[in-house]
């Protein structure tokens, strides 16, 4: 997982540098809430109804989407978390990058995370 600043980086330059590469990318939108970003997450990657908006629910949802993302044969995905000053005071902060990525060295290459700091 890669880590930039919004001072240094905007979203558009670093989607437009993964789309370079040929990557897929997808933008998990701000959310200051342990429950807000917990449930963006769910929306933008399509969770099952069943994704319990927890964090159990969050690492064990990823890993079945890294799972799809590595045998669906299209390009590879890079997901841009958009993360807010309020939300990363936020002790959920650390655990949601340590599940990020857990994904996204059990997805190997299929799949990169990319955390935007607002």
């Amino acid at each position: 997982m890669k880590i930039y600043s919004a001072d240094t980086w905007t979203v558009e330059e670093l989607r437009e540098q993964a789309s370079d590469a040929g990557r897929r990318v997808l933008v998990i939108p701000a959310a200051d809430t342990k429950r807000a970003v917990l449930q963006t997450f769910g929306e933008v990657l399509d969770f099952p109804e069943h994704y319990g908006v927890n964090l159990d629910a969050l690492n064990d949802s990823l890993h079945d989407f890294a799972d799809t993302v590595t045998d669906d044969g299209k390009e590879p995905l890079t997901f841009i978390w958009q993360v807010p000053a309020a939300f990363r005071s936020d002790r959920s902060f650390g655990i949601i990058c340590e599940i990020l990525q857990d994904a996204e060295s059990y997805a190997g290459k299929s799949l990169s995370v990319i955390t935007v700091c607002l």
